[in-house]
């Protein structure tokens, strides 16, 4: 359905073309299985050309503007180009190939260009602000209200109050920043993609798990190689850092993993050139738009006020954490010398060290733990919480999917209605790039005929069952799908009925961390999670003593974790606020500085840690990083009511639900926290759940 469309003789066009042009449909979930590369510039290029004919008409018309004339049909139009944009920008980063990243690269420039020109238009503008001081503004809801002073900000900060000179350089600035995050991401998917390592010697392979041990044989099988092979993807490396006996395996492993996309491999993927332009284009962006530095730029629509601010709050978190960091170091130091014969630690030594020390001092394994997390009993296990807590039903549905280990779930309200449906992508392949994330598919809102309902995607990067067995998860990646179930509950529990405050639309950046890391928390009760394990042999549950062992393992090296974090935190905000691309000093100088500071762990002098820093180079988190230690304190502190009342307790439950997760951005995470919490936020429950408070 089209609401508005330019003239009716494009939309009896419109009517044919989306039957032949999957993306130009939007009568339901995209239709992953026609999509082709071949369709997205025509499909782009034609909504663009009927949004830009939109604005002009809305222009011309003298007459005042109101909601329902003047928003509304920009917001249909803004929505159709997300929704026939949002599954190429999906379909890119799960199902890379050559054609599709061809024609992904080729259309950003254009859909870049028509948002920076929207930004910028000062009649568009100067329309918002006429709504915003007419007799209308006062009659709307406080959500239509905060989508007007949204977008009043917005054009600040897109620059539509700039002279045409520095428009026009404002919007090169935009495109060749779209282009250089896009090829970011690119090097580094092709630079992890282009290592592997076939060992044919099975002495070599030496503590690695037997599940570990077989879907690399199948990996070698796949290529056919004989042996086993590994790559740099979570599921391959991160096991041979904990496990491997074979110190110069994981010596081997560490340098291939830590100079990805750096000088050190093919000139035509590294990084290093790319990030210093990146980093010079975001501070003459906010040098253009008044800003002193990108920092602040970033922070005009976060809760956080300065990057001076940000860098205190993490200068005296590093305080905190350090005595823990540098116990934790004494400790594993201590163990690798007497238990390993290693005199010197390494970065390739320490995870294998770590995970030997915490099998000594709390006597079990991570891989232990692993053979009690079975898919299908976690993911019924997840369910059956956000079913208790919110009152809810979820269940396996079908819908077109992009892969067939993909599956899409419905959840329904105790009345049956549909509330929400999401796919969940979990398992790492080459076209798919690295991390976990969530994404929104289609965002709730009222229309015509009844509510939109919402939809996400949910991604991992877990290892695929091998073996003809379902997939085990570690603890550490079952929290990971916690995490993103909870930005898509986010996404897919909000009431709101205008898509601009709709969902994770509007929310702070900085608070939208506070749902996902919200249920990382449920994973540490016993409750929730013996109703989630079944042993992959047996099938027995997971045994009570163990769990106990977990959990007094829970904040084993935090200090040392939380440490890490806020060295990538710290770096990401003074790179956007107090240094000068080209001016002298590099961004790896920088970072040294940042680890001089806070760190206790040095990393080798060849480590390229930036090159792969893809949150805030290629993701949405430049000078935002800081935003998971910062909605760790709500998190926490909004988990604390729950330990007071019952983690399982409904009643608190609906409350979360709908003081936190049905508001989105309709009003300010600040005071959507305080509604639901009694009071401002505090850090204690923070470091108490980290273990960071001297117990006297």
């Amino acid at each position: 359905m089209y609401p508005v469309s330019p003239t009716q003789g494009e939309n009896s066009f419109h009517s044919q073309s989306f039957h032949m042009n999957p993306l130009l449909d939007f009568t339901g979930l995209p239709r992953f299985a026609e999509i082709k590369p071949e369709h997205v510039a025509p499909a782009i290029e034609q909504l663009l050309n009927e949004n830009r004919a939109l604005v002009e008409r809305l222009l011309a018309d003298d007459v005042p503007p109101t909601w329902d004339d003047f928003v509304l049909p920009m917001e249909d139009a803004n929505e159709r180009v997300s929704r026939a944009w949002g599954p190429v920008g999906h379909l890119n980063a799960v199902m890379n190939s050559p054609e599709l990243r061809e024609a992904y690269n080729a259309t950003l420039p254009k859909i870049t260009q028509y948002y920076a020109e929207l930004g910028q238009n000062l009649a568009l503008f100067k329309k918002f602000k006429a709504l915003r001081d007419s007799a209308e503004f006062g009659t709307l809801s406080g959500a239509r209200k905060k989508v007007i002073e949204n977008e009043l900000r917005d054009f600040r900060l897109g620059g539509a109050e700039l002279p045409e000179d520095k428009k026009a350089r404002y919007l090169e600035v935009q495109e060749k920043l779209a282009e250089l995050s896009s090829r970011f991401s690119d090097n580094l998917l092709d630079a992890t993609n282009a290592y592997t390592l076939v060992i044919e010697n099975r002495d070599e392979l030496n503590g690695l798990p037997e599940d570990v041990l077989q879907a690399a044989r199948e990996a070698a099988e796949a290529a056919g190689k004989t042996g086993w092979l590994f790559t740099l993807k979570a599921p391959s490396y991160m096991p041979v850092m904990q496990y491997a006996d074979n110190r110069a395996l994981r010596e081997k492993m560490y340098r291939a993993y830590a100079t990805r996309a750096s000088e050190f491999g093919d000139a035509k993927l590294d990084n290093g050139p790319l990030m210093d332009e990146i980093v010079k284009l975001r501070g003459e962006e906010a040098a253009l738009l008044g800003f002193a530095n990108y920092g602040e730029l970033s922070l005009a629509s976060k809760m956080a006020e300065t990057p001076q601010q940000v860098v205190q709050f993490m200068r005296e978190l590093a305080q905190r954490a350090r005595p823990f960091a540098e116990k934790d170091l004494a400790e594993l130091r201590e163990f690798a010398r007497n238990e390993l014969d290693l005199s010197e630690l390494h970065s390739w030594d320490i995870g294998y060290a770590s995970e030997k020390l915490r099998e000594k001092r709390y006597a079990f394994s991570e891989q232990e733990v692993k053979q009690y997390f079975p898919e299908d009993a976690v993911l019924l296990g997840m369910f059956r919480l956000v079913e208790t807590l919110y009152g809810l039903s979820i269940a396996q549905a079908s819908a077109p999917v992009w892969h067939e280990s993909v599956r899409f779930f419905d959840i329904r309200d105790a009345q049956g209605q549909l509330v929400g449906q999401f796919y969940l992508d979990l398992y790492a392949r080459n076209s798919k790039r690295g991390g976990a994330w969530m994404d929104d598919v289609i965002t709730r809102r009222r229309k015509a005929e009844g509510i939109q309902t919402p939809v996400a995607y949910l991604n991992c990067n877990f290892s695929a069952p091998v073996g003809g067995k379902p997939a085990t998860f570690t603890h550490d990646e079952v929290i990971t799908l916690f995490h993103e179930f909870g930005h898509g509950l986010h996404h897919l529990l909000t009431e709101v009925e205008d898509l601009g405050v709709s969902g994770i639309n509007g929310v702070e950046w900085d608070a939208v961390e506070l749902p996902s890391q919200f249920m990382e928390n449920f994973c540490w009760e016993w409750d929730v999670v013996q109703g989630m394990t079944r042993q992959a042999d047996s099938g027995e549950k997971l045994p009570r003593a163990l769990f106990d062992k977990m959990l007094a393992a829970k904040n084993f090296q935090s200090g040392l974790q939380t440490l890490r974090q806020i060295e990538f935190s710290l770096f990401d905000m003074l790179m956007h606020s107090s240094f000068e691309a080209g001016g002298g000093k590099t961004i790896l100088q920088l970072l040294d500085e940042v680890r001089a500071e806070v760190a206790v762990l040095m990393p080798p002098d060849f480590n390229r840690f930036p090159h792969s820093f893809s949150h805030i180079f290629a993701g949405g988190y430049a000078a935002g990083y800081y935003s998971y230690k910062w909605a760790e304190v709500l998190s926490a502190d909004a988990y604390s009511l729950f330990e007071e009342h019952g983690v399982l307790n409904p009643d608190i439950g609906a409350r979360f639900r709908a003081e936190v997760l049905a508001m989105g951005g309709s009003r300010g995470a600040m005071e959507s926290f305080t509604a639901f919490r009694g009071r401002e936020p505090s850090i204690a429950a923070l470091l108490r759940h980290n273990g960071l408070i001297e117990e006297g």
